[in-house]
């Protein structure tokens, strides 16, 4: 009779490593696997968010592309920049496949995106860079801009602050304790303006990069007490009526409807050559948004500054 085979010790020991080993290896290869793949899931999300924003630009570019013929036409009428122009005639919001397909039964397939886009007139504001000449400040300007925060319910030593803010950064070098000269209103808070002010000022005041005269003919009428000594907020009203009937050709024709007012050619003028062209994008609930300006140099329309702005639709841009 022969004895039952007994199990070396420490068999089941080893096999039970072995297994432990086995399950330790496919559980890195599927940490692996599953890294990768996670990887190459976010390398793709970045590629397609990198891809859009790109289309995205191009089709903006395309906005700004159509305001800057505008804006060659209107220059080569040789008519008055006034609101009653087409340049002031905003791109009402429209499908972006109606851009992009002659065929319209090919219209339902295109894509949910709507292009839009507007072009005001930046002289139509008071520009703070009118306020500093050579090394002081231009005490007409600095009256002019005491006006108008008057007009719209400002204190009037701000034009003070203001202009000595901007006399000290034009004076200003690089390593020194002075503030850097603004370049968009919001940046105000730089000369110690604060936010409640420059937000009720920032409709009537912009910052351009030479000095330039305020446009009679799509100036608010506040901005336009400002502008022109002696001239009250009834009178205004009345030159704002009156040009949209028949904008103003001339300076003469302004001072004819103001009867003891002296106009300075200087600081009102019929004609402008800055613009702000805004392109708007909306992709389902994004909203992307191209701010431009841009001045006219003869029949060139040269970009001054660009920025973008993304958002979600109803949280404003």
């Amino acid at each position: 009779m022969t004895r039952p085979r007994t199990a070396r010790p420490g068999a089941a020991a080893q096999r039970g490593a072995a297994l432990l080993t086995a399950m330790i290896i496919v559980t890195l290869l599927a940490t692996l696997v599953a890294a990768m793949v996670l990887q190459q899931r976010r390398a793709v999300l970045v590629e397609a968010a990198e891809r859009s924003r790109v289309q995205s630009s191009w089709i903006l570019n395309g906005a700004l592309d159509w305001a800057r013929l505008i804006l060659r036409e209107d220059k080569r009428s040789d008519r008055p920049t006034a609101l009653t122009e087409p340049w002031a005639t905003p791109l009402a919001e429209a499908r972006l496949s109606t851009f992009l397909a002659a065929d319209t039964s090919h219209v339902e397939d295109g894509p949910d995106a709507f292009l839009s886009g507007v072009i005001t007139d930046a002289q139509a504001r008071y520009n703070l860079f009118n306020l500093v000449e050579g090394n002081k400040a231009s005490l007409p300007d600095v009256e002019a801009l005491q006006r108008l925060c008057v007009a719209v319910g400002v204190a009037d030593d701000v034009a003070l602050r203001i202009a000595t803010g901007m006399v000290s950064a034009a004076a200003s070098t690089a390593g020194s304790d002075t503030p850097l000269r603004p370049q968009r209103v919001e940046q105000l808070t730089w000369l110690g303006i604060d936010a409640q002010t420059i937000a009720r000022l920032a409709p009537y005041i912009t910052l351009l990069p030479t000095r330039t005269a305020v446009n009679v003919n799509t100036a608010s009428r506040e901005v336009l007490v400002g502008a022109i000594k002696g001239l009250d907020l009834a009178t205004a009203e009345r030159i704002v009526q009156l040009r949209q009937r028949d904008p103003f050709k001339t300076i003469d024709a302004v001072a004819a409807q103001m009867p003891g007012v002296t106009v300075n050619a200087a600081q009102v003028s019929v004609k402008s050559d800055y613009f702000e062209v805004r392109g708007r994008l909306r992709l389902e609930d994004r909203v992307l948004e191209q701010r431009s300006l841009v001045v006219r140099r003869g029949l060139d329309v040269v970009v001054l500054r660009r920025e973008q702005v993304s958002a979600r639709e109803g949280a404003g841009t």
